[in-house]
């Protein structure tokens, strides 16, 4: 691994922090995916149900809503509840739609419980870009699940996180585990 000061001779002095460097990271800095709208044909959480499960990363389906791993998970099972319906805020969701959002999110934490073991768990919707939404035309439910010591020097200071396991490997292992209807 280097340590970036070979790219610095000449430029200045080195300072003494090591870092990890994680390229792919800026695809989703720069926005890459993301709607240029707020349109529903420029939304990716109105053209994933139209993948097949394992290429959308879809855990599972229900009638108003599915389930997601998101793809820049913040951990290991970090999955997103997102109405099939492209609605903004959380007000514009109708009654069935919120009924099953909620009972998602629940069954998601339930599964992962299962599964995974997390010893805790970030349930939340960033309402608007103001509030950290990435994708704000698009409501979304974020559950995270998290365990002791998971918020170590990495994320913190290295701006890096570890994923100690492949995306279709998490969600084929959740998609298993989550109940039939």
């Amino acid at each position: 691994m280097s340590d970036g000061r070979d790219e610095q001779d000449g430029v200045g002095e080195p300072d003494a922090f090591e870092r990890l460097w994680a390229p792919h990271r800026i695809l989703y800095i720069k926005g890459e995916g993301k709607p240029s709208t707020s349109d529903a044909v420029d939304c990716p959480f109105c053209r994933i149900p139209s993948m097949d499960d394992a290429e959308g990363l879809i855990v599972h389906r229900g009638t108003y809503a599915y389930a997601v791993l998101n793809l820049y998970p913040y951990n290991a099972g970090h999955l997103l509840v997102c109405p099939y319906r492209h609605v903004a805020d959380y007000t514009e969701l109708d009654d069935d739609e919120t009924v099953e959002v909620a009972a998602m999110t629940k069954t998601a934490m339930r599964v992962m419980r299962t599964v995974t073991s997390p010893h805790g768990f970030n349930l939340g919707m960033n309402q608007g870009g103001v509030a950290g939404a990435g994708i704000a035309a698009h409501l979304h439910q974020h559950v995270v699940p998290r365990w002791g010591g998971d918020a170590n020097f990495l994320p913190v200071i290295g701006q890096t996180k570890t994923m100690p396991q492949l995306l279709g490997d998490t969600r084929e292992m959740l998609a298993a585990a989550w109940p039939q209807d």
